[in-house]
């Protein structure tokens, strides 16, 4: 079975972002406030500046706990619960751009071309990023079947990097990496981000993911 992956945005307005903007607007009246108490003090009794110190620290404070409480409610939505609906895809096989395991069996890699292409390259990476292989390919978007040899010389087993390079004459218009399936074992957040790791070692963000199957 394989299953097409979308997302949606929610039309409301997340009570934390509601609350900071309620806070903000606090802030903003209680130093209006301040200016015009000092500008309407008794000149010949005048408040103490260290008292409006004071007044200035107290809520300063009551606004950074409320900012603290804020961003630890988003990492606390944002973290396992937010994982919980990607539960589903480990042990699942995801459509993304990410290396290839070359064992010796064709593997089925899916291109895309540039719209303008006349002609392109399969170019063949190495873990390290050498270029090992590079072939002509059909001028056609789609599956492919890639045997990881080329005039009868087959490259060692191991993980590589697949890239279509669509040239108009000799000027490259797109150099875009192959997407392949690859078994999820990992889904976690980094910097914001959901990050899925594969079988084989490589990572990409959710984002990237656009087909899963079992």
């Amino acid at each position: 079975m394989t299953l097409e992956i979308s997302s949606t945005k929610g039309a409301g307005v997340p009570p934390t972002t509601a609350r900071a903007s309620g806070l903000s607007s606090d802030f903003e009246t209680f130093l209006k406030m301040l200016t015009v108490q000092m500008q309407n003090q008794d000149p010949l009794n005048p408040v103490d500046s260290s008292d409006y110190a004071v007044q200035l620290a107290t809520f300063s404070g009551v606004e950074q706990q409320v900012r603290t409480n804020t961003l630890l409610e988003q990492m606390g939505a944002g973290g396992a619960a937010g994982l919980g609906g990607y539960a589903g895809w480990l042990g699942q096989e995801a459509l993304a751009p990410a290396p290839v395991t070359w064992d010796g069996a064709p593997q089925t890699i899916f291109t895309e071309l540039a719209a303008e292409a006349e002609r392109a390259e399969l170019v063949v990476l190495d873990a390290s990023g050498k270029e090992v292989q590079r072939q002509a390919m059909a001028l056609e978007s789609g599956a492919i079947d890639w045997v990881g040899s080329e005039g009868g010389n087959a490259l060692p087993f191991g993980e590589y990097d697949l890239y279509v390079a669509s040239y108009r004459g000799d000027t490259l218009l797109e150099f875009t990496q192959a997407r392949t399936y690859n078994r999820v074992t990992e889904v976690r957040t980094e910097d914001g981000a959901v990050i899925v790791t594969f079988a084989n070692g490589g990572t990409v963000e959710a984002s990237e993911i656009s087909g899963l199957r079992d």
